[in-house]
């Protein structure tokens, strides 16, 4: 199994009558909040943290794109990617990854990520992302065409990995008279991709019909995950092979401490705020954005999401963090990987309000559990 740093770069600091005044963290929460002196030391700190997983020993570190929110504050991964390209030498960059269908032209993607290539040496693994709901808002950008902007932005940036150029894009969203992007990828043909989803039956058949990896999206109950990597092993079987482990991927917060009880009393507070605020408007479906029945099941999974969590026996029956002593972190992830059949274990190290102290704490004492022997 692989091990990855994920960091979100939450906001830390809502007011203590978040919950009562406002109804989303997402779109429409006000910027006022936001002060960027304190964000200068958020920014600094998170990456630092991120390098601290290469110190560590982690085969990769994962950085995603939200805008206009304070569940991550990270409009433009892209610029963390390419610091952390500079900054580590071995790790793996995991983008995750650029909403496609938010870029124009999307051919920016095909540049931007193949100069994280080649600044790292080839060490990018490249996101291809429909993006989420509140970002269709954010953007007005009409969800009915988020669909087809996304198939056709992807085919256009693997184009213009694989194919000299300069050649001609004439398609139902972009039209381009040259696509002949410099630099070019390190990776050949191209870097590896990975593609989140949320259970979309269409995004299941798309990555397996492609080969590329599925990554599935987070804070759902365990069962969600298990259902969702059987029908991504089931879609590949369709298309003639058998899925590697590493073809997935499993995004899970996670808490180490000398025990059990001690690693909840340290945690609980921050995995709430990060359940009960950050997460607060996080699945928004606009009409059209996907297929009806894909909202449905979507929708009937909603009732066991992280956000209904109300303690932690919430928690862990649905594996919705994995929380505790070495012995037993060990143990959780042993059971959930195999159980899962997942190659990648994308860790969530810091979440919501959880200082820097103890995020270097959790990281270097789960390293020296999972990472480093």
């Amino acid at each position: 199994m692989q091990f990855f740093a994920f960091h979100l770069m939450p906001w830390d600091r809502l007011p203590a009558d978040f919950g009562d005044r406002y109804e989303t963290a997402w779109t429409w929460l006000p910027n006022s909040m936001y002060d960027p002196q304190h964000g200068h030391a958020l920014y600094n700190r998170y990456l630092d943290e991120l390098v601290l997983a290469e110190e560590l020993g982690f085969d990769g570190v994962c950085v995603n794109e939200h805008h206009q929110n304070a569940y991550g504050t990270m409009p433009s991964p892209n610029l963390m990617g390419a610091i952390l390209a500079r900054q580590t030498k071995r790790v793996k960059i995991a983008v995750i990854g650029n909403a496609l269908p938010l870029y124009n032209p999307p051919t920016r993607v095909a540049e931007e990520f193949a100069m994280i290539d080649v600044i790292s040496g080839g060490r990018l693994i490249a996101g291809l992302v429909v993006g989420g709901g509140p970002e269709y808002y954010s953007f007005t950008v009409n969800p009915t065409f988020a669909r087809s902007m996304f198939h056709e932005a992807m085919d256009l940036v693997l184009r213009a990995w694989t194919e000299p150029g300069p050649f001609e894009h004439y398609g139902e969203h972009w039209k381009l008279k040259y696509v002949n992007p410099w630099p070019r990828p390190i990776q050949q043909p191209h870097p590896t991709i990975w593609i989140p989803g949320a259970g979309s039956k269409e995004t299941i058949e798309l990555v397996a019909a492609r080969r590329f990896g599925y990554m599935g999206i987070p804070y759902f109950h365990i069962d969600f995950f298990r259902k969702n990597f059987d029908a991504f092993r089931e879609a590949c079987e369709k298309n003639g092979y058998t899925a590697s482990p590493y073809q997935l991927g499993w995004l899970c917060p996670i808490y180490v401490a000398e025990t059990d009880e001690q690693a909840w009393a340290e945690y609980e507070k921050h995995l709430f705020y990060f359940a009960h605020h950050l997460l607060k408007g996080l699945v928004v479906l606009p009409p059209g954005y996907t297929s009806i029945r894909s909202i449905a099941g979507i929708h009937k999974a909603l009732g066991s999401f992280l956000s209904n969590a109300k303690s932690r026996d919430d928690i862990e029956r649905g594996a919705y963090a994995i929380v505790g002593s070495p012995a037993t972190v060990r143990q959780k992830i042993a059971e959930y990987a195999k159980e899962l059949g997942v190659g990648n274990l994308l860790g969530l190290f810091q979440l919501g309000t959880l200082p820097a102290d103890l995020t270097r704490k959790n990281m270097t004492t789960f390293a020296r559990l999972e990472v480093g022997g």
